[in-house]
């Protein structure tokens, strides 16, 4: 019951940086993208350019770990700095990257109505909803990239606001269900020592 009790406390964390993600990006769609774009190509940016210092301050040393990070500390710069030149082009991938991220979470939601199915949970079959609505959000966001960036942003925000708020109802009702078959067990183990 421990490990369940932090994979819950796990599950309602993430599920609620879910929803605070989406309403800010509900509210400020368009400024949050390009914040996020801009921090995305500074932190790249940073850390070309201190792995170009780290080889230009040891230029005796020939190795091949060397090599790798004069290679990998120009291509980081290079590309941080067109991500913060460029931040449309970016923004424009950003659906399909979510859209991937959410049909992983309604697989994840899948997996977790089957458990409450096996569990006997008569709700089970509604968790089963939220995974194959999930699915869909997905699905929609990868197939069918919505023309206006700043639409399919709030669109990305609320299908957050959902995917967390289902997560929450889902792990709820799998808590719930393994508590009941855990006192089920010991109270049936408290009536077998009795007999004994």
């Amino acid at each position: 019951m421990n490990l369940l009790k932090k994979i819950k406390a796990n599950v309602v964390i993430s599920a609620c940086m879910c929803i605070l993600l989406g309403i800010v990006l509900v509210v400020w769609p368009e400024l949050s993208m390009h914040i996020v774009c801009m921090a995305v190509g500074a932190v790249l940016l940073i850390g070309g350019v201190v792995r170009l210092a780290v080889y230009l301050a040891n230029l005796k040393e020939t190795n091949v770990y060397a090599q790798m990070n004069l290679i990998l500390g120009i291509v980081l710069a290079v590309v941080g700095v067109w991500i913060m030149l460029q931040p449309d082009k970016v923004l424009a991938i950003i659906p399909l990257i979510v859209g991937i991220v959410i049909v992983l979470h309604g697989i994840n939601d899948l997996s977790q109505a089957v458990t409450l199915c096996k569990n006997k949970y008569d709700l089970w079959w509604l968790a089963l909803l939220f995974g194959v609505v999930t699915l869909g959000f997905g699905a929609f966001l990868i197939y069918r990239p919505i023309a206006a960036l700043d639409t399919a942003v709030m669109m990305i925000g609320i299908f957050l606001i959902y995917d967390g708020l289902s997560d929450i109802w889902i792990v709820s009702r799998i808590y719930r269900s393994a508590r009941q078959l855990h006192q089920e067990l010991e109270a049936v183990d408290a009536e077998a020592r009795e007999i004994r």
